[in-house]
């Protein structure tokens, strides 16, 4: 047999074995997890926020997972519903989104345990006079994203609840984007008040971002259910219990879990059903923010 005839059955067999080697392989082993988020903050406080929690999943699941911010609230439903993405961090509203967007086919996997006494909270300039939100009228008020569940539709519910239409009775209703702008929109005096995210709100007190002897709560809303982890219903099941596991397994009792806990305003993962959003979808109706 000639030498070049050798070296051809020699690449030939390598190949072969190769390709038999690779299908032997866990098939998570192939797959990229990509992950995103709402976003509730500015993309720079997203990539500080999942960053370690990237690296759990990557580590307990054995897979490469990818972490990518996209523009607004609208763009995390999509990518979820057209399996752009495999597991999304939605604000409840965002959740309902989906699940009419999609015809039902993603299911809530895993929610902090305060997610089920969720709250807002409006804010307002200690000396501007408002003290209820019926002072609310002829004001000029920021909402966060207009698919915000603790940032628009559950504070406009409860101000519908209490008689205020936020287009007839404000002077000018105004949209941040984010939370951490709602904020800033009050600080700045541009617009009189504003409602936002409690857990947000709590962590800017708690980290001095903002002096509450100029800028505080008025009013705290009544709970609800909110964010959660969501996965399309296409992923495999094996996969979906895996994440949920990994995700329920967080604890504060070691270092790694209290950092992404902590990053994540939780204090630990809880179970989660499609049903604990119902309510929200009700509001979503009544707010005439789902037709």
């Amino acid at each position: 047999m000639s030498s070049t005839r050798r070296h051809a059955l020699v690449r030939s067999f390598l190949a072969t074995a190769l390709l038999s080697l690779s299908s032997l392989l866990p098939a998570q082993a192939q797959q990229v997890l990509k992950v995103t988020t709402i976003p509730e903050e500015a993309a720079t406080e997203q990539m500080r926020k999942f960053g370690p929690l990237v690296k759990y999943l990557e580590r307990t699941l054995g897979m490469k997972v990818e972490f990518t911010p996209v523009n607004d609230y609208p763009a995390a439903v999509e990518a979820l519903v057209n399996k752009q993405v495999d597991l999304v961090w939605f604000g409840g509203f965002t959740h309902v989104q989906a699940q009419i967007r999609s015809g039902g086919k993603v299911i809530p996997i895993a929610q902090r345990e305060e997610d089920t006494q969720f709250r807002s909270v409006f804010i307002t300039q200690v000396d501007s006079g408002i003290k209820q939100l019926s002072d609310l009228k002829g004001k000029q008020v920021s909402f966060g994203s207009a698919s915000s569940t603790s940032g628009h539709l559950m504070p406009r519910s409860f101000l519908l609840q209490a008689g205020i239409e936020p287009e007839r009775d404000f002077k000018r209703v105004a949209f941040s984007g984010a939370h951490d702008a709602t904020i800033a929109s009050v600080v700045s005096g541009r617009v009189d008040a504003a409602a936002l995210d409690i857990t947000v709100w709590r962590k800017f007190v708690s980290d001095k971002r903002v002096d509450t002897s100029k800028v505080d709560v008025f009013f705290t809303t009544p709970p609800y259910f909110n964010y959660n982890w969501t996965v399309h219903a296409d992923m495999p099941a094996a996969l979906r219990e895996r994440i949920t596991k990994v995700l329920l397994d967080l604890s504060v009792d070691n270092a790694e879990g209290k950092e992404i806990l902590t990053l994540n305003r939780a204090t630990k993962y809880i179970p989660t059903r499609a049903e604990n959003y119902k309510g929200l979808e009700t509001a979503g109706r009544s707010a005439g923010l789902i037709k």
